[in-house]
């Protein structure tokens, strides 16, 4: 029998501990399992929750350096000893110990997902631990170790699949999975992210379209400082479900850092949760639109870890359950004592901020004075003659 939504879960993930006065904080990750269990979700006939084990070298080889996982495993073994040449114990990855288990975990609980819905073993698959986008092959980069979703992805190639896309929402450019396929015609990845001119990593310009055997398959909306939901909402809406449709993908692979949200600390956009609902209700039809409901969704950033990142990912998990949840709806009573409880603090009291998320279809015009409309034409114009559409009238 067919699942209908595996979730990778288990407190073994909390183990992914940068520190605690780290904006990265696993206790994000412990309370969204607990709201998904207070809500209901985990419990739904046809869901499935599972842990994951460490991911063998060989696995993470498929994208890593054997010698940046060597660097890895030294700096878990003694934290002091870590190379900073690969970006090891720094201020955004400090060396801990267990590191590299920690991370090889998220590895191997994103790579289960994508093969069961490979073998057609589940329809959806959900990794809010994952989304580590920024790693790269040689370096650790921007909170993230292991690039789980890279290598999720090469495992889909390596077993037979020809084309995947990937759309990444993050706040923050998707720029490790950007660069490990830059030049591979068989993943097209999309990035909808504040503007590198703003933010970190600094990269995702429009004119970043993918190697001379791929062009066209890296696709980046750099979007100004501000961008709230109506417009971001627009210009996901006006890029991501044309390309996808086009390159027809086999597996919609997605990450859905919520670091985009007003009350973030890292970031300048002002996008609500409610918006981030809709973004994720689009993945999921287009998902059941192009490749027959073939989903792997994963987390990322995400650091406002009691107001924004529960709610969010948990809208994420009831949405792959096929049991989405209202915005208008109450958190628990239970997840709403225990944050009290545990932090002194109240936390919002519904599912949603009480936003509006209509948008304005790109069909009906654009205007060449409005930022965001100029991003998205800039993108536009960059990429969709090479997936033949018209950048003016499609």
């Amino acid at each position: 029998m067919v699942a209908q939504a595996r979730v990778i879960w288990d407190d073994d993930f909390a183990r992914y501990d940068f520190g605690p006065t780290h904006p990265m904080a696993p206790l994000r990750l412990a309370l969204t399992a607990r709201l998904c269990d207070d809500l209901g979700l985990f419990g739904i006939e046809g869901v499935e929750v599972v842990g994951a084990a460490v991911a063998d070298d060989d696995l993470i080889a498929t994208v890593h350096d054997p010698g940046y996982i060597a660097a890895v495993r030294a700096a878990s073994l003694d934290p002091d000893s870590a190379d900073a040449s690969r970006g090891l114990g720094t201020a955004d990855d400090p060396a801990f110990a267990g590191m590299h288990e920690a991370s090889a975990r998220i590895v191997q609980g994103t790579v289960d997902l994508a093969r069961a819905i490979w073998a057609g073993e589940v329809r959806h698959g959900v990794n809010f631990c994952g989304g580590l986008h920024h790693a790269m092959p040689g370096h650790a980069s921007g909170f993230c170790v292991y690039n789980d979703v890279a290598v999720g992805i090469r495992w889909l190639l390596d077993h037979g699949a020809e084309r995947v896309a990937y759309v990444d929402v993050d706040v923050h450019h998707g720029d490790g999975v950007q660069s490990i396929f830059w030049d591979d015609p068989r993943v097209l990845t999309i990035s909808v992210h504040e503007s590198g001119r703003a933010l970190f990593p600094g990269s995702g310009d429009a004119s970043e379209i993918g190697g001379p055997d791929a062009e066209g398959a890296a696709v980046n909306v750099a979007l100004p400082p501000g961008t709230s939901d109506a417009a971001w909402l627009r210009a996901i809406h006006s890029v991501v479900p044309q390309l996808v449709r086009a390159f027809d993908p086999q597996v919609l692979v997605t990450q859905h850092g919520c670091d985009s949200h007003f009350l973030d600390p890292l970031a300048h956009l002002a996008v609500s949760v409610d918006a981030q609902r809709v973004v994720q209700e689009s993945m999921h039809e287009l998902a059941h639109q192009v490749c027959d409901g073939a989903w792997l969704a994963t987390g990322g950033g995400g650091y406002e870890i009691i107001d924004v990142v529960p709610r969010s990912w948990a809208h994420l998990v009831a949405i792959a359950a096929h049991r989405p949840v209202a915005t208008s709806e109450p958190v628990p009573a239970p997840w709403l004592e225990h944050v009290e409880a545990t932090f002194g603090r109240q936390a919002p009291p519904h599912m949603g901020d009480g936003r509006q998320t209509w948008w304005r279809s790109w069909e009906v015009g654009h205007d060449p004075d409005d930022p965001v409309d100029r991003a998205v034409m800039a993108t536009r114009k960059a990429v969709f003659p090479l997936h033949g559409l018209d950048p003016w009238f499609d």
